[in-house]
């Protein structure tokens, strides 16, 4: 039997995909175009009621057998839809790709995708520390490994491709999805999602960046409101982390934004999704649909008068694949292209993209299987759990510490007060699995162990005597609770206040998607309960889970030591519960500044020189702790700076190495975390007063020194200009070698001459850092 070119594993991908679309029917071309929600919507019962708005108004309906006659596309959350147990659904999952792929002509089996954003979305797997706890460790390869882990559990499910990570970088932090995100830094932002990219991709699952692009920077901290960024804004703070996930990562699919930039829906914008990211970055991926974006043009955005425009409109801008299920890539599609009001081109090339990425997966092998490689799926293993635990430890930031109140003494006397002190779902993010799915699913059990602060710190410290009282709710102003969270305090040797956010979605929670908040105030009557504890007498030591910074001005000096997390994951507990004993060395740092105070100061570090406090207002925006800062037990000491000459003259293209060794002078090991940062005095347009382009975290033992040398190339100083090119400029600058965005140990002078120079796709993007002995 001779074997179609199309199926010939020995052709260039490119050749059998050619071969294929030649064979394909126009039917059989757009059913690979969108995916279907069938945990949602194949017996006409959505499973997921109330998960997100405007579910139901955009879900087609349809009947199965007819849709997968001519294949189909993608499938949507087989797992992250409903509990289910892992193995019978790994089954389940596989014979629903045999019937996709028996029911088409050409055998084709669908690409399955789930959420990732904090582990694998499912029932009984893994819940990891969100995002912006990965950006409070600082540490890249760390991320990587967990993503490896992520993707090799996804794979052995049948999964093929994860939608993470998020790249938007917080412009404000009310909102809601801030947990969602790295940071407020661009340059932390893409180290860190690069590292996250290469570990999923690493294990054979596609990684989707999102949310491309700007999604961030809505008006007012609202979710989906209109963003009214600069072109430079655009291009300087949003743009670069998706960049180094491609060009350094290696993602293979992004995920338009559902938000519009200036009056343009991402999805429907050729510039953004074809001219950028394709033409000029050279993305050969494919482009994926955020859920019901492309209905959205339509229905929300209003730039289409019918799913066929919307359909027309977010082709030609360069979507591929229509998400989470069939409407407006169906019949609207199809009825349109045959009447010639939509070009047929441009379905085949969205068509020639997904199927590029299938034959890459091998899912147009001959002897492609979708049958999962073992009978038991053990999706929380002990390694899993070691490896949460990791990050969790090292993403734990000692805010303040002042007089030494931790760690905690082993018999000391302590109340626990505060309602996430004996919550699990307070260890959570809105899109782990607990907090996204089971609250639908009351009766079902949790499906993951995970220990609450309280029940850790019982543990940690056996020899302690611990009380405990809620206080309060999360969100809701009742203060009931006082006076027997009062009474537990001053009966102790030291309170311990365990505050924070619930995570949720759509106004379920204070924190999560759609759950953006009016002001920087702790939810609910937490603010007035700690207000109360201080007012015992007894050192309060602050505790918060949180999935946003708060402020925390009005208690400034109050507080015997303040401890950041956010939302560390199913072994937050146990890692929370070993910095207070000092088992763990604190050694996160804040991916977010910590505001001072709680209203009319959406800020962040990146700011230029009218963004900072000056006399110009009473209105003083400099945060409480900022950007990059983080204590720990132990203490280190920074000397023999090398930095070259003042100022070091290097061209405009040239490169410059600044060094500084790091002594731990204490008394037990610790991590450091070495930053540099750029200002630039003068330039032709504004420019933030500091930038991060460089860090290292460094281990050390009792005694022990390394010494961290950056290599700054002039790239790294470069910047959208008036006309829009991406340029370094002669003239002075400035690197600073800080502990923090505001800790500045040494600063370099730069000088930097010739010509203006404008950069392409080329530029290099990382500041390469190398650690060695003290030399």
């Amino acid at each position: 039997m001779t074997t179609a070119p199309w199926r010939d594993p020995a052709l260039p991908a490119a050749a059998r995909v050619d071969d294929l679309l030649s064979r394909m029917t126009l039917e059989e071309k757009t059913a690979q175009l969108y995916g279907v929600w069938v945990g949602a919507a194949t017996d006409g019962e959505a499973r997921t009621e109330g998960v997100a708005p405007h579910q139901h108004d955009m879900t087609a309906d349809y009947d199965w057998a007819e849709l997968i006659a001519h294949g189909l596309g993608q499938l949507t959350r087989s797992f992250g839809t409903a509990p289910v147990d892992p193995a019978p659904a790994a089954q389940a999952l596989a014979r629903a790709q045999r019937r996709i792929a028996e029911a088409g002509r050409f055998g084709i089996p669908a690409v399955a995708h789930e959420e990732c954003l904090a582990g694998f979305t499912a029932w009984q797997a893994t819940a990891y520390p969100v995002p912006l706890a990965w950006g409070a460790t600082f540490d890249p390869p760390l991320i990587e490994e967990m993503a490896t882990r992520i993707g090799q559990d996804l794979r052995s499910a049948g999964v093929h491709q994860g939608l993470a990570p998020v790249l938007d970088v917080v412009r404000d932090p009310r909102w809601g999805r801030v947990e969602e995100t790295i940071g407020e830094d661009p340059y932390l932002t893409g180290t860190i999602g690069t590292a996250y990219v290469r570990g999923l991709e690493s294990a054979g699952v596609i990684a989707t960046l999102k949310h491309f692009a700007g999604y961030a920077s809505s008006a007012g901290a609202r979710n989906l409101a209109p963003v009214r960024a600069g072109i430079r804004e655009f291009a300087d703070v949003t743009l670069p982390p998706f960049e180094m996930a491609l060009r350094e990562g290696g993602a293979r699919s992004v995920m338009a934004a559902y938000n519009e930039t200036d009056g343009v829906p991402a999805s429907a914008d050729p510039a953004l999704l074809t001219e950028l990211l394709r033409e000029e970055w050279g993305f050969t991926g494919t482009v994926v649909a955020d859920y019901f974006g492309i209905g959205f043009l339509e229905t929300l955005h209003r730039v289409a008068g019918s799913a066929a425009e919307a359909a027309h409109a977010a082709l030609a801008a360069g979507i591929d694949v229509e998400l989470p299920t069939v409407k407006c890539y169906g019949k609207p599609l199809l009825e349109a292209v045959r009447s010639g009001r939509i070009p047929e081109e441009l379905v085949d090339r969205a068509a020639r993209r997904v199927l590029l990425q299938k034959c890459e997966l091998g899912l147009l092998d001959e002897d492609w299987t979708p049958e999962p490689t073992s009978a038991r799926l053990d999706l929380d293993s002990p390694r899993n759990r070691a490896l949460a635990r990791r990050v969790a430890e090292e993403s734990v930031v000692l805010l303040d510490n002042p007089d030494g109140t931790l760690p905690l003494s082993p018999d000391a006397r302590i109340a626990v007060v505060g309602p996430r002190a004996a919550d699990a779902l307070a260890m959570l993010g809105c899109y782990s699995f607990p907090s996204h799915v089971l609250t639908h699913h009351p009766e079902v059990p949790m499906g993951i162990e995970i220990p609450t602060v309280l029940e850790a710190l019982r543990a940690e410290l056996p020899d302690a005597k611990v009380t405990f009282a809620q206080g309060c709710g999360v969100s809701d102003p009742d203060t009931a609770g006082f006076e027997e969270a009062v009474a537990r305090a001053s009966e102790a040797d030291v309170c311990l206040a365990v505050l924070g956010d619930r995570a949720g979605l759509f106004g379920r929670g204070t924190s999560g998607e759609g759950c953006d908040a009016t002001d920087l105030r702790l939810p609910g009557a937490q603010g007035e309960l700690l207000d109360a504890l201080v007012a015992t007498g007894v050192p309060v030591v602050l505790v918060l889970l949180t999935g946003r910074p708060y402020a925390l001005g009005r208690w400034q000096g109050r507080l015997a030591a303040v401890v950041q997390a956010f939302f560390p994951g199913e072994e937050g507990g146990p890692a929370v519960a070993g910095v207070l004993s000092g088992r763990v060395n604190p050694s996160g740092r804040l991916p977010v500044s910590v505001p001072r105070v709680p209203g009319g100061q959406p800020w962040t570090y990146l700011q230029p020189p009218l963004g900072l406090a000056g006399e110009v207002s009473n209105l003083d925006p400099t945060p409480l702790y900022a950007f990059g800062h983080g204590g720990s037990y132990t203490s280190f000491t920074w000397g023999d700076f090398t930095c070259g000459d003042d100022p070091a003259e290097i061209g405009t293209d040239g490169s410059h190495e600044v060094s500084v060794t790091v002594r731990n002078t204490g008394d037990r090991a610790g991590a450091e975390v070495v930053q540099l940062y750029l200002h630039d005095p003068v330039a032709s347009v504004t420019r933030p007063d500091v930038r991060l382009i460089g860090y290292q975290r460094v281990e050390l033992g009792v005694g022990e020194a390394s010494r961290v040398t950056f290599r700054f190339h002039a790239d790294l100083s470069s910047f959208t200009d008036r006309s829009g090119r991406r340029i370094v400029e002669p003239g002075i600058l400035e690197l600073r070698l800080a502990a923090s965005s505001a800790d500045v140990r040494r600063t370099a002078r730069v000088h930097l001459t010739g010509p203006v120079r404008e950069l392409g796709a080329g530029r290099r993007l990382r500041c390469e850092a190398e650690v060695s002995g003290p030399g």
